[in-house]
């Protein structure tokens, strides 16, 4: 089908797998891949799209492709990925995908010389780009910029982002300065404290950074900022088998001197219990393995060896990380109290706890065997060691009733509370720590004489793994508030400025996930507040805080029980121990054991004295933050500090700070869970892609502008250097002058209101104008004079032409003014001198006549004289009548036809009386004569007789081709007559369809503005359940993702969720078939809407349904047999069509003489069309008008899809037509009682012949043959090329698929001809022989009847 294009259909293992369509459904198409030996794909329109003509050429920018979607976006990374080019646009999008290898010269300097100062997409995709980019934004739109680093763990954002701190420090620092090196070095120091080994990223940030590089006055690095979110502080304790703690730890142990680590007593990870739980290898290169002493080694090491990554050694990175706090200014005296703080966080962990056999009060105390651990830990930390045993094991509590109100009493801690209270201590004084590290690079780096900055946001990506605690709560909300930024800033406001500026781009649907951030940070019934409220009661609980959570929030979308997770093991957690919450990228599960406890920052109030008491100056100083309330006690509670607020209040000046700049987005993407090189796992990179937003960028891209820039901003670039002349130019028709002298295609921008807009992949042209620098903008000045002098000559010469032009159209008119004005003369005179000129015209032609009576007068042998006399008189008359018709200027017609009358009758009286006298003299001479002349007269009488025969006869033949030309013409006079009368019929017919279209839209008005507002509930409806379909997807790809991690199971294996799906019970699968989810469009999605429902069920009760395709039956297609099943009432046979594939529909309606089975058939093939031409129309390639069955203008006049008023037009075309059943020139000459009215029609057409020139068009002529309400034939007339002819039963897929009610040509004017216009320029253009040619695969049943076809 469809010629054999290839096609993308989904694939649970590549993504999207290619194939050639077999069979359309009107909810499903059916794919063959390539491999013959491969099972069918059924899937949804929504998720089959077509492939490009060179499926293998890669693009740099995805929208240079034909066909946008997430298909050819997959394929096209696929293709450069293998060829290691790891970079691609989506407009000014950079997706980068993880190469896990190094990859030569792709950063080296000469790569940077080559990116800067180049416009974006005039060199190959690359980070670099995008900090060129910002720089220059922020350069000349004098704006700050930021640049969002999303991706999920190990998709590489930390690596982009020292690329992108290092191309702008490289190329406008002071070549490698203080403060520039600094900038740099700050990345592997942070990385030091903040990143670890995860189970999917052996570098993963396990905080959050935003890096601001402050630029001065003339744009060159100046100074920095760093600010950090939310670092993972229960990593310090606890880790996964497969992790590891940050990175210090085993760079302490591994790479710090002998003496260094003597001091600090250090030995191998697996010696300390903070390290020992999770995997405590070394990241070595061969040469640094060799320096490691076995006392170094832990005996996972000595196992299995060191981990090995190319970015990472723990040896050669501890003396990297020393250097770089040198650099910062941090002392020799200060490093070493870093490291002993280091160091004495890992021995306290080394301390253990025990219930004393003796004590009856309910304490713990500290095991003999850790006297050591606390000895160390205590000098390491500065602290009293018999103080810091006692804040371990007890705390200090303030009474708040009684005699003793306001005395401190000792509260004895259990072995539990003791060890947290230890955990605790470890975290907070490495929390501390960490801010200290900041702060100090942060003073390294002032920017006192900033003018504006480049900030690079480095947070941790979206996180699921099978135990979610606070940490991935909180960064997955913090994901959610920057996915809805990438929302608003590339979707929302993007569509909202296109709409301002008055650009017609089609209105792009994406999810909004509001609800879930409101879930999260509501006031009052958000997590967070409740979170807090659970922390400020006196004996917080776990269980409360999560069933306040489920209370609150009964019936929200987003939030569920852990029992209904995809993975088997969260729904064993119990409905109060964790709630699931459905994110922008999937349903994550969170325990909530220990929210309460992770959320306060604050410690016992024994342990903050302790360390504020440090001899420590560090420790103290790290401690001191000034606020004495954080010290003190609080009516016998326990101090509390929301680190969730905390989180919120810097997510929410984050925010602010990227709302308040220009962005730039770079999508890292994770390739494989293996993390190895030239793996591409499709279904895993399509789930980013889609969780990233890419696929509603590319439905935007596909007709948006990425690039713009104001009218006035354009013009005041070039104000400076422009003439007076030009100077005087309205800032947009200076724009056009530019654009028109840089000779851009005018398809490639679009002018708005205010602002000029650039398609994309058209950013070198944008830059060129934008980024140019003083001489280059002189240049453009110049060719912009060129042009306006080229423009002002063009007009004149067009102006010279019009005045020629027009004197020519003056002479011309006068011309013909001079005939008009001769004509209007001349029949003015000859209506006034006619009838005299005509009356003296007649006098003088009776002079003519006097000679004859002259010659008989002369004849006269008597009385001549007298005859003489009176024709001599007669001539008087004549001349005094003559004289007075000249001389008398108001002569009548009546006194002239008087005066010739009277005349008339004296001549005839004279000429009587002349002729009386000759014949008495002639008569005796006559006697004589007349034997003679009866001889002659006899044989002349003969003579005429035989003469007048022939001309009688020649008469005759003449009367008889009269009669015949008479009879023709009157036969033709009667067609024609007949003809007008049909034409006038059917314009009356017209008229009268359309009268009862008018009246029928007015009955209907009020029932359309009731379907309107319910069409509008149901499209959101429809949304919304195709929103929560999609969830359900990422849902479930999340839980499979994490079940191939984990080692664990799914409940359902299939990469899809049936449950949502009807192809179970409108489908059978046959064997060997894959069945894929259906598109949500094309489901039962209003079940809040019980009117609609029943209208469907009306719609589906009314067509008579068959059960098995003809290909299943047995036995002959007649009505009652075995493949008709009947309705509950018994009064109508119903069936399902859609189990029929598509050939067995056209075969049947081909072949089938049965009615009712015919029109199911017609109906369900000619909805399959309809489905799947929209599916053509929607994946059309980008730029291309869709070439649709039908000409634009019958498609733009075309009824909405609503049942109710196309059946009624079509049941009042019938009824009005009842009365002229098959007439002659409705339905030709072929009657009979299975024949329906056919009717033709005709109307122009004009079409781009280039869709990239659409002014260079073709017009034609749109013919169609309708047999009933079906189209049977159609025709495309060319002027200068061959026919296009189609017919239904061959042509199926090319012709409209509309019935005729839908159309709208009914009511169209003098669209509508007879049958003999059609046949003519039908068979005039080969369309009989086609038809003889085809004649046993036409459907129309007229068509069948008029050929001679036999159905039986």
């Amino acid at each position: 089908m469809d010629e054999g294009r290839e096609v993308w259909a989904p694939d649970p293992n590549d993504g999207y797998k290619l194939g050639r369509i077999k069979d359309i459904k009107s909810d499903a198409i059916t794919v063959q891949p390539l491999n013959p030996n491969e099972k069918p794909i059924i899937a949804g329109y929504d998720q089959v799209f077509p492939c490009e003509e060179y499926r293998d050429k890669d693009v740099d920018d995805n929208c240079a492709l034909m066909f946008l979607n997430e298909a050819t976006l997959l394929n096209n990374l696929r293709l450069r990925y293998m060829k290691n080019a790891i970079y691609t646009y989506v407009a000014n999008i950079l997706i980068a995908i993880n190469p896990y290898m190094e990859l030569q010269k792709l950063y080296s300097k000469d790569t940077i010389k080559a990116y800067m100062g180049r416009s974006l997409g005039s060199m190959p995709p690359h980070v670099f780009a995008i900090a060129d980019k910002g720089y220059r934004d922020m350069k000349v739109l004098k704006e700050s910029q930021s640049i969002i680093v999303s991706g999920e763990s190990g998709a590489g954002k930390t690596e982009s982002t020292k690329y992108i701190l290092k191309y702008l420090t490289e190329c406008w620092g002071t070549h490698a300065g203080p403060i520039e090196q600094r900038i740099v070095e700050s990345n592997p120091l942070l990385e030091a404290f903040g990143n670890a080994k995860t189970m999917r990223n052996n570098n993963s940030s396990r905080f959050g950074k935003f890096v601001e590089i402050h630029f001065d006055a003339k744009f060159q690095v100046c100074g920095g900022h760093i600010s950090h979110y939310l670092l993972e502080k229960s990593r310090i304790c606890v880790q996964n088998e497969e992790e590891r703690n940050y990175h210090i730890f085993y760079r302490l142990c591994a790479g710090a001197p002998a003496n260094l680590r003597q001091q600090l007593r250090l030995t191998s990870p697996d010696q300390f219990h903070y390290l020992r739980r999770g995997c405590t290898q070394y990241f070595c290169r061969k040469e640094t393995e060799k320096s490691l002493n076995q006392n170094q080694k832990s005996q996972q090491f000595l196992k299995r060896g060191c981990l090995r990554d190319i970015t990472i050694d723990d040896v050669s990175d501890f003396q990297l990380t020393d250097v770089a706090m040198t650099h910062m200014g941090i002392t020799n005296e200060e490093k070493f109290s870093i490291y002993s703080i280091i160091a004495g966080v890992l021995h306290l962990g080394n301390i253990t706890f025990e219930d004393p056999q003796d004590d009856t009060t309910g304490g713990c105390q500290v095991t003999s065997e850790s006297t050591e651990s606390l000895k160390l830990t205590s000098h390491l930390l500065g602290c009293d060691e018999e103080g810091l045993r006692e804040s371990l094991v007890s705390r200090i509590m303030q009474t708040s009733h009684g005699t003793r109100r306001g005395s401190a009493i000792m509260v004895p801690l259990k072995m539990s509370e003791a060890q947290n209270a230890r955990d605790a201590l470890a975290k907070a004084v490495y929390a501390r720590l960490f801010d200290y590290i900041v702060s100090r690079v942060n003073q390294s780096l002032p920017f006192t004489s900033s003018k504006s900055y480049i900030g690079v946001l480095d947070i941790a990506g979206f996180e699921y793994f099978q135990m979610n605690s606070f940490e991935q709560f909180c960064i997955n909300y913090c994901n959610e508030k920057l996915q809805q930024f990438f929302n608003e800033r590339i979707l929302k406001e993007e569509q909202a400025l296109y709409e301002k500026e008055g650009l017609k781009v089609k209105k792009i649907h994406y999810v909004d996930n509001q609800d879930c951030i409101d879930l999260i940070e509501g006031k009052g019934v958000g997590i967070f507040d409740i979170l807090d409220e659970e922390n400020k009661l006196p004996r917080p609980a776990t269980e409360h805080f999560t069933a306040e959570v489920h209370k609150k929030n009964k019936d929200h979308y987003r939030l569920s029980i852990p029992r209904k997770s995809k993975l088997k093991m969260h729904r064993e957690i119990r409905d109060d121990e964790g709630f699931l919450i459905r994110h922008f990228a999937g349903a994550v599960c969170y325990h909530t054991g220990q929210f309460i406890e992770k959320n306060n920052d604050a410690l016992h109030t024994s342990l903050e004295v302790l360390v504020l008491k440090s001899k420590s100056q560090l420790l103290k100083q790290i401690f001191d933050t000034g606020d004495q309330q954080t010290t003190g006690q609080v009516q016998g509670k326990l101090n509390f500090i929301s680190v969730g607020n905390k989180f919120r209040s810097q997510l929410s000046l984050l925010m602010e700070k990227l709302r308040s700049t220009g962005t730039s987005f770079i999508r890292c993407i994770k390739p494989n869970s293996k993390m190895i090189d030239h793996l591409f796992e499709g279904t895993q990179i399509l789930t980013q892609l889609q969780c990233s937003g890419m696929p509603s960028v590319l439905d935007l891209m596909h007709q948006g502008f990425p690039s713009r820039t104001q009218f006035a901003e354009l013009y005041a670039m070039y104000k400076h250097y422009m003439p007076p002349n030009i100077a005087r130019l309205d800032p947009r028709l200076f724009c056009k002058a530019l654009f028109k002298a840089l000779g851009l295609n005018e398809n490639d921008f679009k002018f708005g209101l205010t602002k000029v807009f650039f398609r994309p992949g058209k950013f070198a042209e944008f830059d060129q104008i934008m980024k140019s620098d003083p001489e280059h903008l002189a240049l453009l000045i110049q060719k912009v004079q060129k042009w306006l002098l080229q423009m002002r000559w063009r007009k004149c010469q067009w102006c010279a032409l019009s005045v020629i032009k027009l004197k020519n159209k003056i002479e011309y008119r006068k011309r013909f003014f001079t005939t008009i004005q001769s004509c209007i003369r001349t029949w003015r005179l000859k209506r006034e001198y006619g009838p005299r000129i005509k009356c003296m015209t007649k006098i003088r032609l009776l002079h003519q006549q006097l000679e004859p009576m002259q010659r008989l007068a002369g004849q006269l042998k008597k009385d001549k004289e007298q005859a003489q006399a009176k024709v001599a008189a007669l001539i008087g008359e004549m001349n005094v009548m003559i004289d007075k018709i000249q001389k008398t200027k108001h002569v009548s017609q009546s006194e002239i036809d008087r005066f010739y009358d009277n005349l008339m009758r004296m001549m005839d009286g004279t000429l009587l009386r002349l002729q009386e006298m000759v014949n008495e003299e002639r008569v005796a001479e006559e006697q004589e004569k007349l034997r003679k002349i009866q001889d002659e007269m006899e044989k002349e009488r003969k003579k005429k007789e035989e003469e007048e025969r022939t001309r009688r006869a020649e008469e005759e033949k003449k009367r008889q081709e009269e009669e015949e030309r008479r009879r023709k013409e009157e036969e033709k006079r009667k067609r024609e007559e007949e003809e007008r009368r049909q034409k006038a019929e059917l314009e009356e017919r017209r008229k009268k369809e359309e009268e009862m279209r008018k009246k029928m839209e007015e009955e209907e008005k009020v029932h359309a503005e009731v379907m309107k507002k319910q069409r509008e509930i149901e499209e959101a409806a429809r949304l919304l359940q195709q929103q929560r379909m999609e969830q359900e997807r990422k849902d479930r790809e999340l839980a499979l993702r994490l079940a191939a991690e984990d080692q664990s199971l799914v409940e359902d294996p299939s990469r899809y969720d049936y449950s949502v799906s009807r192809r179970r019970t409108v489908h059978n699968k046959a064997p060997g078939q894959r069945i894929l989810p259906l598109p949500s469009g094309n489901m039962n999605l209003f079940n809040s809407s019980p009117q609609l429902n029943s209208q469907m069920m009306i719609q589906q009760q009314s067509l008579p349904i068959y059960s098995q395709p003809p290909s299943a039956m047995t036995s002959p297609l007649t009505p009652g047999n075995d493949f008709a099943a009947f309705d509950p009432f018994g009064k109508q046979k119903f069936a399902d069509l859609s189990k029929w594939q598509y050939a067995e529909l056209r075969d049947t309606i081909n072949t089938s003489c049965d009615v009712e089975l015919l029109e199911a058939c017609r109906q369900e093939f000619q909805r399959r069309l309809r489905v799947y031409n929209e599916w053509r129309m929607k994946n059309k390639k980008a730029n291309d008008p869709f070439d649709h069955g039908a000409p634009e203008s019958v498609m733009e006049m075309a009824l909405p899809d609503d049942f109710a008023l196309i059946e009624r037009l079509s049941n009042a075309n019938s009824a009005s037509n009842n009365a002229n059943q098959l007439n002659p020139f409705v339905a030709g000459k072929v009657t009979g009682a299975q024949v329906e009215e056919q009717r033709y029609f005709r109307i122009p057409f004009s079409r781009p012949v280039d869709p990239f020139q659409p002014n260079n068009v073709v017009t034609g002529w749109w013919l169609a043959h309708f047999d009933g309400k079906w189209i049977a034939r159609q025709m495309e007339i060319y002027p200068n090329r061959p026919a296009v002819l189609l017919v239904a039963g061959v042509d199926d897929m090319k012709m409209c698929e509309m019935t005729l009610p839908q159309t709208g040509l009914t009511v169209k004017q003098n669209a509508e001809i007879l049958e003999q216009e059609f046949e003519q320029e039908w068979n005039r253009n080969g369309g009989a022989a086609m038809l003889q040619v085809r004649r046993n695969q036409v459907s129309s049943k007229y068509l069948q009847m008029k050929l001679g076809v036999v159905r039986n």
